[in-house]
């Protein structure tokens, strides 16, 4: 099966060969993405293991912000292979606010090929829920379309049901880390009971992780032994 799946991927890059979306070059590793477009996206390299938060120098091991240590998170661990600066945080507005929903095919190949690397794999992912009214305003969750691909490159189902959003709320965008805590406290709930011991939240990006805390922590509520944050990109 394996190698059938090559040679379908091998005909579809001849028929249709990968262009980068950034810049309209050719793409690379049936990416819609160059080489050097790829090499100008910030890693986050050196962070905090628990929240990804960006240290300014380097460290020898894993370490943790003095958030974490002050106030510990609901998670366990965080995995944000980007910086969300220039290029990835173009890809991720214009797929969130315009509609480029083929940017969510690219972040989910990013991103799994960093979790290849490195993460431990859980039972399910869970893509973080949209109110149902932010969804008819937006047509699509970009976390869904995200974890799609995520899914897909790791053999991971996907949870899509048994996590609702049921509180509206503002966006998050121009709110203080107290704000955004305070915005989406109790704006989750579960709706059927979970099974899974090992559950990865999977969003785009992560600003101050208050709305990773908050389904972190109700899930744990439910019965969860371990829960770890996927994320394109730490701001």
């Amino acid at each position: 099966m394996k190698s059938v799946h090559n040679w379908i991927n091998i005909i579809q890059d001849y028929l249709l060969p990968p262009t980068c979306i950034l810049c309209g070059n050719k793409g690379f590793e049936a990416r819609d993405l160059c080489d050097p477009c790829y090499q100008r996206l910030h890693k986050n390299n050196q962070c905090c293991y628990r929240c990804a938060e960006i240290f300014e120098i380097p460290v020898a091991s894993p370490t943790l912000c003095g958030r974490c240590l002050s106030s510990q998170p609901a998670f366990d661990e965080t995995y944000a292979p980007f910086v969300y600066q220039g290029e990835m945080r173009h890809l991720i507005t214009t797929l969130k606010f315009g509609s480029h929903t083929k940017n969510a095919r690219l972040l989910g190949l990013l991103l799994a090929d960093h979790l290849k690397k490195t993460a431990q794999r859980p039972d399910l992912i869970l893509p973080v829920p949209l109110h149902k009214s932010r969804y008819r305003e937006r047509g699509f969750n970009q976390a869904i379309e995200i974890a799609k691909t995520v899914s897909k490159e790791l053999q991971i189902p996907l949870d899509l049901s048994s996590c609702l959003r049921h509180r509206h709320t503002p966006h998050q965008i121009a709110l203080t880390a107290k704000q955004r805590h305070l915005n989406i406290k109790n704006a989750f709930s579960i709706s059927k009971p979970i099974h899974a011991q090992h559950i990865a939240i999977l969003d785009d990006v992560m600003t101050t992780g208050s709305t990773a805390h908050e389904l972190a922590r109700l899930l744990k509520k439910a019965g969860v032994s371990r829960v770890d944050v996927w994320v394109c990109a730490r701001a």
